[in-house]
């Protein structure tokens, strides 16, 4: 009887030595898991498998960081070849579902690269993938302006592999030289 507990604890703690990092693995892909709206319908990480996939959260009206941040990462991806530019994907989320509509967001992503998307979600969503992906975003009342509000957010851009695994996230603050550097690593 000893004997067969001790097997079978032995076995036990092997199966959860061995099966740990898989479990950690699986844990933090779901946690970077999404799905949102796109002009051409819904999208998930999982659509993007085989590709680098960078994604950015903001707001088509904001005045500086976002078109900032878009640019720099379209800059940095534009100093590769073109059959490196085809391995990556870029998706904006705005967190400003209220004025920036599907066709509003296509055109505002694109307008930064070709291999950028545009997409947001309803509310209780993007919540949630902001929550998910350790982000923030805040509406802020703007009175007596004519943009009613603003969006106050972080800026990260956070770097998927060709698995879908997370790889990095990279600032604002980063020119395009850091983040070329760190694109080469995943390209």
């Amino acid at each position: 009887m000893k004997k067969n507990f001790l097997i079978i604890l032995l076995i036990s703690s092997a199966l959860i030595i061995l099966l740990s990092p898989v479990i950690k693995e699986y844990k933090e892909n779901m946690k970077y898991d999404f799905t949102v709206d796109t002009i051409d319908g819904k999208i998930s990480k999982d659509d993007f498998k085989g590709k680098i996939l960078a994604i950015y959260f903001g707001y088509s009206y904001c005045p500086d960081v976002c078109p900032t941040s878009l640019s720099t990462l379209s800059a940095a991806l534009d100093t590769f070849p073109k059959e490196k530019v085809d391995e990556f994907k870029a998706l904006f989320i705005s967190v400003d579902p209220k004025r920036d509509t599907l066709k509003n967001l296509k055109e505002y992503a694109s307008y930064f690269h070709k291999n950028f998307v545009g997409s947001t979600s309803n509310r209780k969503n993007i919540d949630k993938i902001i929550k998910n992906y350790g982000a923030y975003y805040k509406v802020l009342d703007l009175e007596g302006s004519a943009m009613d509000y603003s969006v106050s957010h972080t800026s990260y851009i956070y770097i998927f592999d060709k698995k879908g695994k997370f790889f990095t996230k990279i600032t604002d603050f980063s020119n395009v030289n850091e983040i070329k550097n760190t694109l080469k690593k995943v390209l």
